[in-house]
């Protein structure tokens, strides 16, 4: 049976890259990447290609970013820790505080880099964001994520260079347009005191539809406001949208109460977590995703299947889709849009191995990246 595997296209992903070039160049912006969302560090030589700098939310991707990117991160964490800080003053370019707190007890490390110390910027909370799922809403209220307005003092603590907001997530470029007026009401009196602006991630600006002229025309009215401000975007999703698949197999299929669940050779829970914390049903090629069988009376159609994890989780499955045809074991099935936030976020969960990552060049041939096993599992707690 197949060995199930992540397997991200090259041509799509310089598609996407083109595309976000394009927009920086337009709007006279930098966009860099964020890691939480895509960190295949092997496919970073055609990054480079294209953009300059990545952004990073622990010592781990701060030296990723040195190491492997070439270059110094673009550094934001909610709490920095005392061990480790030295590592993020080393491997960024800039360091994001998410309190004054946290400033107050970082900033003589920092200062102490003297020449080579990174740009400091606050983490500020515009609050206000059109993100509906709260798990993912960093400015619902009583928020762990950045400062108030009303919690700043009128002249900012030495060495601030810069403000971070981050209130998107795969948001449209009207959404831009409304937070940034929340941003501007409540922040802009600070403008003059610091020389850049970092509008975070969430900007889905590779989706079929977005509005790329209103991004770039936003972005450039922005500039002309504040001339004098760098504003740096650090979207995850755009730049791996729709750039390659999970291909799993059935291993089973079993029936309970007329329900038929086709159990796959990778997990939800472990290889597509953001699957059930969204929650979102993927899509499937040659399948019809439907809503929860139960209500639209379709579970018991011949060729309509839940889908269930090979973890021990028993709520590792989702559903439904309706297939061309009846399922068999050893069918291939091909969950589309499987690159963002999955790679980055997989566990071992029962010891249940990481599927494969592979690449398919320009050229049609494919590579195999990285291939997983026992050790990798031992490993993690050894």
């Amino acid at each position: 049976m197949a060995r199930p595997y992540y397997l991200l296209e090259e041509q799509r992903l310089r598609r996407n890259l083109a595309l976000i070039a394009d927009v920086a160049r337009r709007s006279g912006c930098e966009i860099i990447l964020a890691f939480k969302a895509f960190a295949l560090w092997k496919t970073f030589p055609i990054f480079r290609e294209y953009i300059g700098h990545t952004t990073a939310s622990s010592p781990h991707e701060a030296l990723l970013a040195w190491r492997e990117f070439g270059s110094k991160a673009h550094t934001y964490s909610p709490a920095y820790e005392d061990d480790t800080f030295q590592t993020i003053v080393e491997a960024s370019s800039h360091i994001t505080f998410n309190s004054l707190s946290q400033y107050r007890h970082f900033w003589p490390k920092v200062k102490a880099a003297g020449a080579h110390a990174p740009e400091v910027g606050l983490r500020v909370n515009p609050e206000y964001s059109e993100i509906e799922t709260d798990l993912y809403n960093p400015c619902a209220p009583g928020s762990r994520f950045g400062v108030r307005s009303t919690d700043l003092p009128r002249v900012l603590p030495e060495g601030i260079t810069g403000f971070h907001c981050h209130n998107h997530c795969e948001s449209d470029a009207g959404a831009l347009v409304r937070s940034l007026a929340h941003l501007e009401a409540k922040f802009s009196p600070w403008f003059d005191q610091i020389k850049w602006l970092n509008l975070g991630g969430g900007h889905l600006m590779t989706r079929k539809g977005y509005q790329v002229d209103l991004l770039i025309h936003t972005l450039q009215d922005l500039r002309r406001r504040y001339p004098h401000l760098h504003v740096i975007l650090e979207p995850g999703s755009a730049f791996a949208w729709q750039t390659g698949s999970l291909f799993a197999t059935v291993v089973d299929i079993v029936t309970s109460c007329g329900i038929k669940t086709a159990i796959l050779n990778v997990s939800f829970t472990c290889h597509m977590p953001d699957c059930l914390e969204m929650p979102y049903h993927p899509a499937i090629k040659d399948a019809e995703t439907l809503a929860d069988g139960a209500e639209v009376g379709h579970e018991q159609e011949d060729c309509v299947y839940r889908l269930g994890g090979n973890s021990c989780l028993s709520g590792d499955f989702m559903g439904y889709w309706r297939f061309e045809r009846p399922l068999q074991v050893g069918d291939t099935i091909e969950l589309l849009d499987m690159i963002h936030y999955t790679t980055v976020k997989t566990n071992t969960f029962n010891g249940i191995a990481h599927p494969d990552l592979r690449l398919l060049r320009t050229d049609g041939t494919e590579v195999l990246l990285r291939r997983y096993g026992y050790e990798d599992y031992r490993n993690r707690m050894d």
